[in-house]
């Protein structure tokens, strides 16, 4: 520990810390952060002075000032391990999630036996698509945690990205018999089941999480929406009202529990007061993410400019010649999951969900400089008259198809139905000149008004209302007019929600037979399907094809405020 250039600092000091234990011991944190801070300006070299301070401070919210003391300790002792997982703790609440994954980092580096340190880096990396290194992480954090809480739930979490879902199951029932009082444990649980469509016993186990731990209010958004809430369900909107007043709820959750409330609302037949709600987690949402609509529009100019037909024509003549992927895209909630439900249906086809391999290489390919101020030709480094397809391009293709095998060995088909595929179509193209693309469109107005409604997280650069998200799907059309300009029709395949929950079985042969596929009736029954559904469309797509969600936004005319302008988009 560094000394004090003030000789009388400890006798002054001494004091400070006396008072501000005295504090810690009564359960007044915010009482402590005073004296705390006076001994830290007496001692600002003191590590242990400046961790507790931060700690202090993470425990009232004040997080921007528990980073700057976390920080101090850490400048002051580099070997602090205590301090490095405070200070990824108190990161993560500021939205910095690489500095609060490198915090965590150092800190398991310093103390391997930092079981929550090992949890959150988990939780962190599979938020950011990484799914082996999160497996990594939360094995770590088994290993190290043993029959501790963090330990069983970090084994159950590995188990269930690794889908040994009963596996995954048995471990947290064990848990339970054990800790009844888990809550998160009952939460995970409750997300298991409800992937599975058992919607009862999922419902069960969010309710008793959230009466374990009301700071874990955020779960009522995966509760309501394990069925229609109705008349039966007395008290519940109470209930949640009640439970975004709780001292000290997390933004995230407090988010969570608006758009429960929304839903709730909505079922009950008061789309105004559901309007409210979604509008406030839509607030809540900006406070906690920043979306830059000039950054992005720019960045799809760029697209469009260098994605030109000569180039993909000139390249995809060398990509790999494995019809493997199926990736179905559009924008999120335009009934991505429904088509994904039914192309898997067919026993020739594995269901892959919402793959995050494109937007990782899209990433790489676009930090490569390849689309470079938007010019397409030669002089790219992603494209050269020396090497028309580059390295990268053949080892994403390969890369990608060790992904697809490794879910599905011996299907001859894979879906990869991450929604935002949509930016990397071309390069995609590129890579599998023989994939199947299928973008399902539906209604703007419709498609904007369910996005406002659902919970992203707020890691992913995506606007969930106002004239911000009018602006995305403006852009985001203009991509995919372009990509229907360039790639080949018989490769990019256009389905319309309205005509595929109209009638059924042309749009569902159509999708089909452009994946190369004989027909299956099977495709015909979607809500039979026994996979597990990871998307915020988990009970809807347990029932038969049904049209209740087209045109819903017109139950919300009168409070549709910028989404407006998406009205007579198609």
């Amino acid at each position: 520990m560094s000394q004090s250039p003030n000789p009388a600092a400890p006798q002054q000091v001494a004091p400070l810390l006396a008072v501000a234990a005295q504090w810690l011991r009564a359960g007044r944190p915010d009482e402590a952060i005073a004296p705390l801070r006076d001994a830290a300006l007496l001692e600002p070299s003191n590590p242990i002075i400046q961790h507790d301070l931060g700690l202090a401070c993470l425990d009232v919210g004040r997080v921007t000032d528990a980073v700057a003391a976390l920080q101090r300790a850490v400048a002051s002792d580099p070997r602090y391990a205590d301090a490095y997982f405070r200070l990824g703790i108190a990161l993560e609440k500021l939205g910095d999630i690489g500095g609060a994954i490198a915090a965590y980092d150092r800190a398991t580096k310093l103390l391997p036996s930092l079981t929550e340190a090992w949890f959150r880096a988990g939780d962190l990396v599979y938020i950011l698509g990484h799914h082996e290194q999160a497996i990594g992480c939360f094995r770590r954090a088994a290993a190290s945690g043993g029959r501790t809480n963090f330990g069983r739930i970090g084994k159950a979490r590995a188990l269930l990205i690794e889908n040994r879902n009963q596996e995954a199951e048995q471990v947290l029932r064990e848990t339970l018999v054990v800790d009844p009082t888990n809550a998160l444990a009952y939460e995970l649980l409750g997300n298991l089941l409800s992937e599975f469509g058992r919607f009862d016993e999922a419902r069960a186990c969010f309710e008793r999480a959230i009466a374990i731990a009301p700071m874990l209010a955020g779960s009522y958004y995966e509760l309501v929406r394990c069925r229609p809430v109705t008349v039966n369900d007395d008290g519940l909107l109470q209930q949640m009202q009640t439970a975004l007043a709780t001292p000290g709820l997390e933004a995230g959750q407090r988010q969570r529990v608006h758009l429960a409330i929304g839903k709730a609302a909505e079922d009950s037949g008061d789309c105004g007061l559901a309007m409210q709600h979604f509008d406030a987690a839509d607030t809540v949402r900006r406070s906690c993410a920043s979306f830059d609509p000039t950054a992005f529009s720019n960045f799809i100019d760029r697209l469009i400019a260098y994605c030109t037909p000569e180039l993909i024509a000139r390249t995809s003549e060398l990509g790999s010649s494995d019809a493997t992927p199926v990736l179905i895209i559009g924008m999120p909630r335009s009934g991505t999951t429904l088509i994904e439900q039914i192309v898997s249906m067919h026993p020739e086809v594995a269901g892959g969900g919402e793959l995050n391999f494109w937007n990782q290489r899209g990433a790489a390919w676009h930090r490569s400089g390849s689309l470079g101020n938007g010019a397409a030709g030669n002089e790219t480094p992603f494209v050269s008259t020396e090497n028309p397809v580059s390295e990268f391009l053949a080892k994403a293709a390969a890369d990608y198809l060790g992904v697809l095998h490794a879910i599905a060995p011996k299907a001859a088909r894979v879906t990869d139905k991450m929604p935002f595929n949509f930016l990397w179509s071309g390069l995609i193209h590129m890579a599998f000149p023989r994939a199947t693309i299928i973008h399902c469109r539906r209604a703007a107005i419709d498609t904007a008004l369910s996005i406002h409604q659902t919970h992203f997280h707020p890691i992913l650069a995506f606007p969930t209302g106002g004239a911000e998200l009018v602006a995305y799907f403006r852009d985001y059309q203009r991509l995919i007019d372009h990509w229907r300009s360039v790639l080949p029709a018989d490769r990019f395949i256009e389905v319309d929600y309205e005509e595929l929950t109209s009638a059924p079985e042309p749009a569902i042969r159509r999708m089909i037979a452009a994946c190369g596929l004989a027909w299956d009736d099977a495709c015909l029954r979607p809500e039979s399907n026994p996979r597990p559904v990871k998307t915020p469309s988990k009970w809807q797509t347990r029932q038969p094809i049904y049209r209740a969600s087209v045109e819903r936004w017109r139950r919300y005319e009168p409070w549709l405020g910028p989404l407006r302008a998406l009205v007579d988009v198609k």
